[in-house]
């Protein structure tokens, strides 16, 4: 991939490849940059122009990787989308850890550090949240009601505090507790519950649900004590009861959690989410691989850099093989995909049933373009471990954790795994917040970020327009997650966004 693209028309990005994307509309008749003219109606900007014939039936190649077949015979100049290719089933060759080498990790004396919340258990945070969960959708009002009542009156003496944050979800009953449906509610409120980012925990029930708060409490091995509080609905006697008895199980915590001051620590305690949503033809060009050079300066000064969406990485799981440290990590993405075929088509879905609606706007034709620019998120770094949903990430490096491909589903996993930082890249302006970790947005072209300029922290758009480069903007991404980790807001945080992004993955059946 090129790091300072010229001033072409349209952007080669292997010397392979028989298409090139659109910098901006390419007008009728206009020269691509490749000696030839666009034809038809012209090409939309990040869209592909053919730049050398293309026989009916022949692969379609970019990042010099197949991404697709012409359903019929293709023009040089010509526009490449849904009308003129598409996508066939086939596996990918897989060489395993051909790629693997140690991690290349900086000395300790050249590391950064940052200024985070060291726990107890030695978990560093980049946020003081105390945190409600739920333990079932019948509990979610009295905590929402618990949450509102503090920010709204409890908090003014405690300016360490972040605040409080119920993270409410629609399950917790009428499922079976030996499914994987409920295993990964479970692992994903026991990983919240130990997130760094939160002081102060406290779990509401209703009292009757199938995934009680006793059952829970043992098999997650929590256990109460002055920072880890539970209640029942049905136990208290009523909403109106809770909500007061709630209100002082927080009061309780709040001068020692607000006591909590913020000291240098290694970037070793980072975990960083990296998510792309909302995606577009300059995903893959622009943000993405910036992301994955700032992720790999994460991990050479000792960091965690998490990459997650496993239908977003299908068609280009081949490269992550490549980099795994032994042939179990590599086998272990494996089965997670296989996991996903036989998923899919129990319900009678499929793999490629991406890209969405946004992301064909934005010139993503088949599943394998937008997963092959999805995984350059993940840089460069060997493959140390790949983890099923909401685990517990205990490895330091660039890892991959199972998730689904809808961002607020992953990020969750991803941050009950321990994850304290997030950055989320996107084309066409994704704009969640995901309390308690932090939310760095980056956007992949400098028209939307111009556009959204409010919800938007970082432009990479010069990437596309040959005025930045990939390094650049990798570096100053990683200067952003120092901040941000550090106590500066981001955009999201500083409208206080972030309580409705937490999305158990709902597997399983509803009984």
């Amino acid at each position: 991939m090129p790091t300072a693209p010229d001033s072409a028309p349209a952007i080669r990005l292997n010397p392979a490849d028989n298409v090139a994307v659109a910098r901006s509309r390419i007008a009728p008749g206009a020269e691509t940059g490749f000696g030839v003219a666009a034809l038809g109606e012209g090409v939309p900007s990040g869209h592909k122009v053919a730049i050398a014939e293309i026989a009916a039936g022949a692969p379609v190649t970019k990042y010099g990787q197949l991404i697709g077949y012409a359903t019929r015979e293709i023009a040089p100049g010509e526009h490449i989308h849904l009308h003129n290719m598409a996508m066939r089933d086939g596996a990918v060759a897989h060489e395993f850890c051909a790629d693997a080498r140690a991690t290349p990790l900086l000395p300790e004396a050249e590391r950064r550090t940052f200024r985070g919340y060291r726990r107890p258990n030695g978990a560093i945070g980049t946020r003081n949240y105390i945190g409600i969960l739920t333990s079932v959708n019948c509990s979610a009002t009295v905590a929402k009601a618990t949450a509102d009542l503090m920010n709204r009156t409890g908090l003014a003496n405690h300016p360490n505090v972040d605040g409080v944050v119920a993270l409410t979800h629609g399950g917790g009953c009428a499922l079976n507790t030996a499914t994987e449906g409920y295993r990964f509610l479970a692992r994903t409120l026991s990983g919240y519950a130990r997130n760094p980012n939160f002081g102060g925990i406290l779990i509401i029930g209703l009292g009757c649900e199938t995934n009680h708060i006793g059952k829970l409490m043992e098999e997650s091995r929590l256990a109460e004590g002055p920072f880890l509080r539970t209640m029942t609905i049905q136990g208290m006697g009523g909403t109106r009861k809770t909500v007061e008895a709630a209100a002082q199980a927080i009061r309780g915590m709040l001068d020692a959690v607000n006591a909590v001051e913020r000291e240098t620590v290694p970037l070793s305690g980072l975990r960083l989410a990296l998510q792309c949503g909302g995606s577009d033809g300059y995903s893959g060009i622009s943000a993405n691989p910036a992301l994955g050079h700032a992720a790999d300066l994460l991990v050479r000064h000792g960091g965690t850099a998490v990459l997650s969406e496993t239908p977003e990485v299908y068609g280009a799981e081949h490269l992550l093989t490549r980099r795994a440290v032994d042939p179990a990590v590599a086998s272990k993405l494996v089965e997670r995909i296989d996991w996903w075929r036989d998923y899919t088509a129990r319900h009678g879905a499929e793999l490629n049933n991406n890209p969405s609606h946004g992301n064909k706007a934005g010139g993503l034709t088949t599943i394998l373009e937008k997963s092959l620019g999805a995984v350059a998120k993940g840089g460069t770094m060997p493959l140390e471990a790949v983890y099923e949903y909401a685990e517990p990430i205990d490895r330091t490096g660039f890892v991959f954790m199972d998730t689904p491909g809808y961002d607020p589903v992953a990020v969750t996993g991803q941050v009950a795994g321990g994850c304290n930082v997030i950055c989320f890249t996107t084309g066409r302006g994704s704009v969640s917040g995901f309390k308690p970790a932090p939310c760095i947005k980056i956007a992949t072209n400098s028209e939307m970020y111009s556009h959204m300029e409010e919800d938007m922290d970082i432009d990479c758009g010069g990437i596309v327009t040959g005025t930045d480069t990939i390094e650049a903007a990798g570096e100053r991404i990683f200067e952003r997650i120092i901040a941000v980790a550090s106590g500066e807001r981001s955009l999201s945080e500083g409208y206080d966004y972030g309580d409705n992004e937490f999305v158990p993955w709902p597997l399983g059946a509803v009984t």
